[in-house]
């Protein structure tokens, strides 16, 4: 594919893709992760309404489960979203990989610019957002958001027994680490072309984008945007959430 074919217009429209099609084993039994209330609310609902606060997302892609599109449809269509944004549910599959196909799938052909975000993580700020979507418009094939981490790295190998102690075996210098985040942003005609050529299971796309030998670059993230996998992360939702509406009066 030339340079000219992954080039993105500056205004190009932008949609986000969420897949919520993942059950959450780690918070426990009961409905999928994407569906436990926050704060009274679907966690998808918050990731819904962060991705949409953006004057720049004019649709929003939800992949929920495949057999809950209807039930997602209904959430969407009782929550109080902005009229401004286009929302659309489909069906996903069983990886989140597939579920991200799908929803690139269901694109309609005016949209440039693309972003994949986690139904989990629901707080993400929209300078975030916006930030991503700037750095893809300004050229950048694919944009994480990112963050440094706090702590020590270590690799480690295989312990001797299952359960028994692993050998550290390098410490990376954690200068040049970063703990990677969502939304993250991507010219569509990348995004499609990683999506048809990677077929190995990755954690993110824009690992795919890195297997073709494209670059890709990282934009400050923010901490609010961690994602909610286990049931102390909720406590902690819970909390920036109270914060928020203790800052902004209500």
């Amino acid at each position: 594919m030339s340079d000219e074919s992954r080039s993105t217009p500056a205004q190009a429209p932008v949609a986000a893709v969420i897949p919520a099609a993942g059950r959450g084993v780690r918070l426990g039994p009961g409905a999928p992760k994407a569906l436990r209330a926050l704060n009274g609310t679907p966690m998808l609902i918050h990731a819904v309404r962060a991705l949409a606060a953006s004057r720049h997302v004019s649709l929003v892609i939800v992949v929920a489960p495949p057999d809950g599109a209807a039930e997602v449809k209904s959430l969407l269509d009782v929550h109080a979203l902005p009229e401004r944004t286009d929302f659309l549910v489909v069906p996903g599959g069983d990886s989140r990989q597939e579920s991200v196909r799908l929803g690139l799938d269901a694109l309609p052909p005016q949209y440039g610019v693309v972003l994949v975000h986690d139904a989990a993580r629901p707080l993400v700020p929209v300078d975030t957002v916006d930030a991503v979507i700037e750095a893809v418009r300004d050229g950048a094939p694919a944009v994480v958001p990112a963050l440094p981490l706090a702590d020590t790295v270590k690799e480690v190998g295989p312990a001797a027994a299952p359960g028994g102690p692993e050998p550290v075996v390098a410490t990376p210098d954690r200068a040049r680490l970063r703990a990677v985040q969502t939304p993250q942003g991507f010219d569509r005609a990348t995004l499609v072309r990683a999506h048809g050529t990677v077929t190995a299971d990755v954690t993110d796309d824009a690992s795919m984008v890195e297997q073709l030998g494209l670059g890709v670059v990282a934009v400050p993230g923010h901490e609010e945007a961690f994602k909610v996998t286990r049931p102390l992360d909720l406590v902690l939702a819970e909390a920036v959430l109270a914060r928020r509406r203790l800052n902004d009066g209500f």
